[in-house]
């Protein structure tokens, strides 16, 4: 006679990357919303609706630093573009929620959006058949009014102005077309900056970065110091580089175009190296500028193992390293699951770390995470077959003791 006695074991957990080869008019109220589904605890969702497409499976080992400094440029941003292999049927389920505070200034001239349901606010301007997304931070310096100006025309130029495919078979093509007029977008933007009509001071202006999901795609751009971070199995994986004086290809830019690096600021003024505005250093008007509007643009193929994104100005950055605000994120998560309540808990600590400057911070969840803890929670287990003999003797030593 046979026993069967199970043993537990621990799963290890491997992080691994692939790689592979006019207009409808939009509503003012666009900004800081969700979709129409609710969940019973307030929290709002876009259902999936669709899958993109696959590649090669090419590994990529990347290094990832959980103890880097908070305060230091990133100068090798990780490439986190991954594609999808075969079998994949991961579609991101999206929910967000947003914070910002003032901090210790007496104004807040950050601004944010956080649309969770892209397509219901464009209309029928594109017929994207994947569920769709769009977040924003803008960080102003100078005032207010650049970072609000964006704020209030960045559908415009990215999508009502755009001129993109008005559907999204998420071909090579398409996804090429995406990251153009992202590109060109910016540049327009920083150009009516400098449109007088438009009543910005030249001494004015703003970083910026926008997070586009399309089904899987994740579609990054930034200027400036403001920063992307994604949680993969509760590893930061940045997804935006820094654009400031401290970072060597930059300095190198800006020292190549006549500029300056002094006491750590761009011609002894300016913190970041990229913005849009400030067209008090960009003139005149159509000239290589050490301080620039090009954005840096890139692509993410969102897989199972994606939790999270955090989008923040660099008041949050300042004080805390990537790593440490996923980890906040994800145990809030468990705790709350609330995306919302995420994002406050992100700027409260920041605000405990003494930051110095205003604080947003938007989080956007792909999945949840009491999901993904279930499906780790399942051990794989060995199984191994034991005589009765041998159980009794078992037994028996067991008992001795």
């Amino acid at each position: 006679m046979v026993a069967e006695t199970e043993i537990l074991c621990p799963q290890s957990v491997s992080v691994q990357y692939f790689s592979a080869k006019k207009s409808t008019k939009i509503e003012a109220e666009f900004f800081d919303v969700s979709s129409a589904a609710v969940s019973p605890t307030g929290i709002t969702t876009t259902p999936p609706k669709s899958q993109i497409f696959c590649a090669s499976e090419s590994e990529i080992s990347i290094d990832i630093c959980r103890s880097e400094s908070a305060r230091s440029c990133s100068t090798s941003t990780q490439n986190a573009t991954v594609f999808e292999t075969p079998c994949s049927k991961f579609v991101p389920s999206i929910c967000s929620g947003s914070h910002t505070d003032n901090g210790p200034r007496c104004s807040n001239e950050d601004e944010h959006i956080r649309i969770d349901d892209l397509s219901a606010h464009l209309g029928s301007l594109y017929g994207w058949s994947q569920p769709s997304a769009f977040y924003a931070v803008f960080d102003g310096h100078g005032g207010l009014d650049a970072a609000a100006y964006v704020k209030n025309n960045a559908l415009k130029f990215l999508f009502e102005e755009a001129n993109l495919p008005h559907t999204s078979d998420n071909d090579e093509k398409f996804l090429l077309d995406l990251e153009r007029a992202h590109h060109k977008a910016f540049l327009l933007i920083d150009l009516a900056l400098a449109d007088e009509q438009n009543s910005v001071d030249s001494y004015c202006g703003t970083t910026a970065i926008t997070a586009l999901v399309l089904g899987r795609h994740l579609l990054i751009a930034n200027v400036g110091d403001c920063r992307a971070v994604l949680s993969r199995k509760g590893v930061a994986v940045q997804l935006s580089e820094d654009h400031r004086p401290s970072c060597l290809l930059e300095r190198q830019r800006v020292e190549d175009l006549g500029g300056t690096i002094e006491y750590g600021y761009l011609n002894g003024e300016l913190a970041v190296t990229r913005a849009l505005g400030d067209w008090y250093m960009k003139l005149p008007l159509g000239s290589a500028s050490p301080l620039t509007a090009e954005p840096d643009v890139s692509q993410t193929l969102l897989t199972e193992d994606d939790e999270f994104l955090i989008i923040g100005c660099d008041g949050i950055w300042d004080v805390m390293s990537n790593q440490d605000a996923v980890s906040l994120v994800r145990r809030e998560l468990r705790q709350t699951n609330n995306p919302q309540q995420c994002a406050q808990e992100l700027v409260n600590y920041a605000l405990m770390q003494e930051t110095s400057d205003n604080l947003t911070a938007i989080v956007v969840c792909f999945s949840s995470l009491e999901r993904q803890d279930s499906v780790l929670s399942q051990r794989p287990r060995l199984r191994f077959c034991m005589s009765e003999e041998a159980r009794n003797k078992l037994q028996r030593l067991l008992g001795g003791h």
